[in-house]
């Protein structure tokens, strides 16, 4: 892969150029500068960290892990799902520095199908729409439950499904709140986030490591299988293991969403996708290692009375006053996660309501004049995460299903565009950052693993099956797609043309029409 190389520190006119000429850029894809454009190459970064989250990924679903699969699959299972998804993440990286815009992943369907370009770019942003309001969801809802884990161990207020929503909720609006005073706060806060997570893998495993006089073996950690799904099938129960590293690294599409608010987008944009997916998979591993380590009671953390199972590993290994100095840590880290959700996810329903793609898409269009930011955007993808998380008040299940339908609607909206640059080969015109001949490997490896995890995150997780323990991910996810199809092709093929281009005064008409008429 390669880049252009800069002086590490350009004159002040050069800076000024660099700076229109991401402006240019994306009046050449067809839009005018209406977002802040403040944020940092760290910070761009920083935003797809914060998301992609370790402590907060690893963590939430570490209890899921324990019974499907168990140590060998959460020690394996998390560098084989981080090799495969870092190529996935080099592939989108290099689509994202061709077209920087906070469209990101429809926006790009568009400008890479060879023919039907609207109806690749409609499917495309309701998936990636859908994906991300399930990722709040899910990261949020976990806030919740670490949250409410910690204030049973403080203060007794019982770990109940109405307590833990009532909690999502405060989480929820306070994220909104924080989203809607501008970007230049949320850079800060994500910057924040960063260091937040590295310091905070580094105390919780330093603690796990040299406070507790007894830790579990090697052969324990590196091949004790476990299986309490009901299936009884190891092959099947080892595929459904991966949920645990495949939900935690995803969301690193962010960056792309955040070009349009980024200096140097098509560079700072790739490298934030890739960097993320870099440091979390080193970061994650020694995490995992670390807690999975520490286990003293299997079974009693598994069915612990606070309904998170590291938090009862973190008490069992260092008492109550250590178990929620780290429950403190990780619940940081779940919020700081949620925040930068509900960033990246309004700027996708900005752009595709820009576009005119979503119901009512003049309201979530709305720009605050004073922060610059898109405040009813930000809204729905609040509003539209707590009515995914309501759901465990009737099905406890609905959790595991949010976490997959996040996977799902994500990675099939990261790997369209990724076919359909393999698709059009050698005519595609690449950005200053690029990955040369590895393009074809890589995106094929990515398109191959993304079919293999949709499927497999459709599958029953718990057997018997049952009304409360189905796995209504395909349902879900079918009642979604199921409805934007059914709108395209009532009324949307009759209007949507793909992302509304607006001339440039730089380029010849017929360019900016290009879009439109294909």
């Amino acid at each position: 892969m390669s880049s252009d190389r800069h002086s590490p520190h350009p004159p002040p006119d050069l800076v000024d150029r660099a700076l229109s000429a991401d402006e240019r850029r994306l009046r050449e894809l067809g839009y005018t500068q209406e977002l802040a454009r403040s944020m940092s190459a760290f910070s761009n970064f920083a935003v797809s960290f914060s998301i992609v989250s370790i402590l907060s990924g690893c963590l939430t679903l570490y209890g899921f892990g324990m019974t499907t699969g168990g140590p060998v699959l959460i020690t394996w299972g998390w560098p084989v799902v981080g090799l495969m998804t870092l190529c996935v993440a080099l592939a989108m990286a290099e689509i994202c520095s061709s077209f920087p815009t906070a469209g990101g992943l429809y926006f790009w369907a568009a400008k890479l199908a060879p023919s039907r370009a609207p109806a690749w770019s409609w499917v495309t942003g309701w998936c990636n729409f859908m994906g991300g309001i399930a990722v709040t969801a899910s990261v949020d809802f976990g806030a919740a439950a670490f949250a409410n884990a910690f204030l049973e161990l403080q203060w007794g207020y019982a770990s109940t499904p109405a307590h833990t929503v009532l909690i999502f909720a405060a989480i929820l609006l306070l994220h909104g709140l924080l989203n809607t005073r501008g970007v230049r706060l949320v850079a800060v806060l994500n910057n924040v986030s960063v260091w937040w997570h590295v310091f905070g893998v580094l105390v919780i495993v330093g603690a796990l490591v040299v406070i507790p006089a007894h830790h579990a073996s090697a052969s324990f950690v590196f091949t004790r299988f476990v299986d309490e799904t009901g299936f009884h099938n190891p092959l099947y129960v080892s595929l459904l293991g991966l949920l645990l590293a495949q939900y935690t690294l995803t969301g690193y599409d962010a960056s792309a969403h955040m070009t349009e608010e980024t200096h140097d987008a098509a560079r700072s944009g790739p490298r934030g996708i890739v960097n993320s997916v870099v440091v979390s998979l080193v970061a994650g591993w020694i995490l995992l290692l670390g807690i999975t380590f520490a286990i003293r009671d299997y079974d009693g953390a598994v069915k612990s009375s606070t309904g998170v199972p590291p938090a009862q590993i973190f008490l069992d290994a260092l008492g109550a006053s250590g178990a929620k100095l780290l429950l403190l840590i990780v619940i940081g880290a779940q919020f700081f996660c949620g925040m930068a959700s509900v960033t990246a996810n309004s700027r996708m329903i900005y752009a595709f309501s820009r576009d005119g793609a979503l119901p009512g898409s003049r309201i979530w269009h709305r720009i605050d004049p004073r922060t610059q930011t898109p405040t009813n955007a930000v809204w729905l993808a609040t509003g539209g995460a707590f009515l995914l998380g309501a759901q465990d008040l009737w099905n406890a299940t609905a959790f595991a299903a949010v976490t997959s339908i996040s996977v799902i609607g994500l990675y099939i909206a990261y790997v369209i565009p990724i076919y359909l640059r393999l698709r059009q080969g050698d005519t595609f015109e690449r950005g200053p950052w690029h990955l040369g001949r590895w393009s074809k490997p890589l995106g094929t490896l990515a398109v191959g693993w993304t079919a293999l995890i949709t499927v497999l995150f459709m599958l029953p997780t718990v057997r018997p099956i049952t009304a409360t323990s189905f796995n209504y991910t395909p349902v879900a996810v079918a009642v979604v797609l199921g409805s934007a199809w059914i709108w395209w092709l009532v009324s949307a093929r009759h209007w949507f043309t793909g992302p509304k281009v607006q001339p440039d005064p730089t380029e010849p008409p017929q360019r900016t029409s290009e879009l439109e008429t294909r």
